[in-house]
């Protein structure tokens, strides 16, 4: 992997832990925010085009997959508490309208949240990955 600071190519390293997350769940690379994080919907790509990351070493496992599942209950278990409870919807009516909604919030939410754990990761240097940090001499705002 280039080193950020010698390498041809400028690596634009994000100033905090919310820049990096910002740019994966957009489906950039964290690094640089230069090239696509994923190849397919859920599958990285081994390196970045831009700086030349190796993404290959990426550990999300199925991390993604709970956030997702965690984050979607809790957005519709008071859905279906309302729709039980308040309105008097038959619990097999509830069932055959939240399981669709449920399952296509859940795909929709996969890949940022796969780019947001993968950035998480790196900003941290967890697993294979090397922990990188903006020089304080790289600050664009000191430059003004």
């Amino acid at each position: 992997m280039p080193d950020p600071q010698t390498c041809e190519v400028r690596v634009d390293l994000p100033a905090t832990l919310a820049a990096a997350l910002l740019r994966a769940l957009r489906g950039h690379c964290p690094r640089c925010d230069g090239a696509p994080l994923f190849r397919k919907w859920l599958k990285p790509v081994e390196t970045c085009a831009h700086c030349g990351q190796d993404w290959s070493v990426q550990q999300a496992d199925d991390f993604p997959a709970y956030i997702g599942i965690f984050v979607v209950g809790h957005l519709l278990a008071p859905v279906v508490i309302a729709m039980i409870g308040s309105y008097g919807i038959s619990a097999w009516l509830t069932l055959a309208i939240i399981l669709p909604v449920a399952v296509a919030m859940l795909i929709a939410m996969l890949q940022p949240v796969k780019g947001g754990v993968i950035a998480f990761l790196w900003w941290f240097g967890i697993g294979a990955f090397k922990q990188e940090r903006r020089l304080p001499a790289d600050d664009p705002q000191d430059r003004e």
